[in-house]
């Protein structure tokens, strides 16, 4: 058998889910025998027969892969309650096996599968949706891409009508609808405490916090999430704030960006400017653009 044959079969065996008894499954995928399967990949010992070596390996990559789960996302726990979220996990996690060499990806298809399955969140699908949204962002903050930063002098003479502004990876802008950032925090002030009396307690009170943030009135919410000196920060946007940057990640010209948000809003025309300038100050003191790339759209104004 040919080495890449051999590890494509111990990865199908391996990944096969547990049964309810968390053991391996008699019956492969493909319907045939796991002892055959087990037989053909892996030999026995004097101890262990090749079912029970192979058994070793796909328990410990169950436990391991939902451990790695619920560790990202304990703030869906607290949504979804200890054993809804175990099964959910379970059932993503078949669905949309690890297909990565790093346990950080595990979660990055969470959301759009949540969308295509909402019998698992039923009436909190939406406040579900956005505190999957708010981990796997705290996700991509925490270690995501950091392009060198755009300076003062990088902008001298270009002309605003073509320039493009680029976000940093790491920086994800979400229009929320329940104060999930608010609930992470307290979840994860709660799961410190190893005591197991401790825990109980505190598992009693993320379900109650929950439960008190999925009864609030629906309203919209937007959130920069990003790093600074290798911290992960949620920060609230104005809607007008939020609609700028959201344009420029869209890959519109600085002059759209600008234009787009002011329709219905409460800032009075002759603040606008000001506080636009007040806006870029603080993205560019948070380093939340790159430095331009060399193109014709963000050339140089041309001499009149």
């Amino acid at each position: 058998m040919k080495l890449l044959n051999l590890q494509r079969r111990m990865a199908r065996a391996v990944m096969t889910p547990l049964t309810n008894s968390e053991r391996m499954r008699p019956v492969a995928p493909d319907g045939r025998s796991m002892r055959a399967v087990a037989s053909q990949i892996i030999k026995p010992n004097d101890r262990l027969t090749s079912f029970e070596r192979l058994e070793i390996y796909n328990r410990q990559y169950w436990f391991r892969v939902l451990a790695a789960f619920a560790e990202d996302f304990p703030g869906v726990r607290a949504v979804l309650g200890g054993r809804r979220f175990d099964a959910m996990a379970k059932a993503y996690l078949i669905d949309c096996p690890s297909q990565s060499f790093t346990l950080r990806n595990l979660g990055s298809r969470l959301v759009n599968w949540l969308e295509k399955h909402p019998s698992w969140a039923g009436e909190r699908q939406n406040l579900a949706l956005d505190m999957a949204r708010l981990e796997w962002a705290d996700i991509e903050a925490f270690d995501g891409l950091r392009e060198p930063s755009l300076k003062p002098e990088d902008l001298a003479g270009v002309n605003p009508a073509k320039l493009q502004l680029r976000l940093q990876p790491y920086v994800s802008l979400l229009a929320l609808r329940y104060p999930v950032d608010e609930l992470l925090l307290e979840v994860r002030k709660d799961s410190g405490d190893l005591d197991v009396a401790s825990n109980t307690f505190n598992e009693r009170h993320k379900r109650k916090r929950a439960s008190a943030v999925a009864k609030l009135k629906p309203s919209p919410i937007f959130l920069a999430v990003h790093r600074l000196e290798e911290d992960v920060y949620f920060r609230h946007l104005d809607r007008e704030e939020f609609a700028i940057l959201s344009a420029l990640h869209a890959g519109k010209s600085l002059n759209a960006a600008i234009e787009s948000p002011w329709r219905s809003s409460p800032i009075a025309v002759a603040d606008r400017a000001a506080q636009i300038e007040k806006w870029f100050h603080t993205w560019s003191a948070l380093g939340w653009f790159c430095r331009l790339e060399k193109s014709p759209k963000n050339e140089k104004a041309a001499p009149h």
